[in-house]
């Protein structure tokens, strides 16, 4: 049975997908349209195809390796009817992201210690949120939680995690602005291993003025998480504002140089007509997406699953 077959024979698990992802679906409304007015597979129907995956933000490198696929499947199967290209692109969007693998969504987590996650990403994308919200589904999971204010370079950064520190009952380590980001670390580790909290999550700097400063800042931090802990970070979270398309695009790429990321929380994806930008990440750097933010409220952030989503995007169509 294909994944086609698979995922819309079967009823969605996540009723969030669907109402979040409503702005792309809305954007890629007109693939049906286009393959039902087509009588043939030609290459006027597959530059329609690549302009209509281009304004999903899917990505021009990952659009044109997706088209040129998609025409291989088409001549190696001898379809013809526009139609039958249904199917075949939710499969191959299934192989872009999946490649071959299982992708591990779960945050690692190691019994018995103090698991450290560390967010890092622009300011503005909604880092210091993801990690409250994240605090909240932790600890009702029933784990000991420590959030810690590693952005010293913006008082308001230090203010806002302080107040996620109230709305989700969590402690929250912080020092005054402008204190070095790493010391800050270090002595909140010290707290966490002492006091044996099961997960850390570590709020960092978004405006550094260079790229090797920012790479300077990171690499110092990941240093004295390592020394402190030395399984430690078990992840490194790229956060990504879904609405800024391709500019998200290229802080995966700076990121992904500067500091070992492990995957992606991409937040407002309910925000954007260009969801196809999980697509994009996964094909052009193998980062998997780990968390999306389908809405403001604090349970609005769920773990990603390629099926829902692709159900989601697409589950109208057919």
């Amino acid at each position: 049975m294909g994944l086609f077959q698979k995922l819309f024979g079967k009823k969605p698990k996540n009723d969030r997908y669907q109402l979040g992802l409503h702005k792309t679906k809305e954007n890629l409304g007109n693939l049906k349209a286009v393959l039902a007015r087509s009588t043939t597979i030609d290459d006027e129907l597959f530059d329609a195809l690549e302009d209509l995956f281009i304004q999903a933000d899917i990505g021009i490198d990952t659009v044109i390796y997706f088209i040129a696929e998609l025409k291989k499947d088409v001549m190696n199967k001898h379809v013809t009817d526009p139609k039958d290209l249904a199917e075949m692109i939710v499969d191959k969007m299934f192989e872009i992201y999946l490649k071959g693998e299982l992708v591990q969504t779960d945050l690692r987590f190691d019994e018995g210690q103090t698991n450290v996650y560390l967010f890092v990403g622009v300011n503005g994308v909604g880092k210091t949120t993801t990690i409250g919200k994240l605090a909240k589904q932790l600890k009702d999971e029933g784990k000991k939680v420590m959030m810690v204010a590693g952005d010293t370079f913006r008082a308001g950064a230090i203010d806002q995690l302080k107040e996620w520190g109230r709305r989700s009952n969590t402690f929250v380590f912080a020092k005054d602005a402008g204190t070095d980001p790493s010391s800050v670390i270090y002595d909140a580790l010290e707290i966490a291993k002492k006091e044996k909290y099961d997960v850390v999550l570590c709020d960092t700097a978004g405006r550094l003025q260079t790229k090797i400063n920012l790479m300077s800042e990171l690499s110092k931090m990941k240093r004295v998480i390592g020394k402190t802990l030395p399984d430690a970070p078990q992840e490194t979270l790229l956060v990504i504002d879904a609405t800024t398309g391709q500019n998200g695009m290229r802080q995966a790429e700076v990121f992904k140089e500067s500091t070992d990321v492990t995957g992606i929380v991409l937040t407002k994806l309910d925000g954007t007509a260009k969801g196809g930008i999980v697509l994009a990440i996964r094909h052009l750097y193998h980062l998997p997406i780990k968390y999306v933010g389908l809405g403001e409220k604090i349970d609005d952030l769920v773990m990603f699953d390629i099926e829902q989503y692709i159900y989601g995007l697409f589950r109208d169509f057919f």
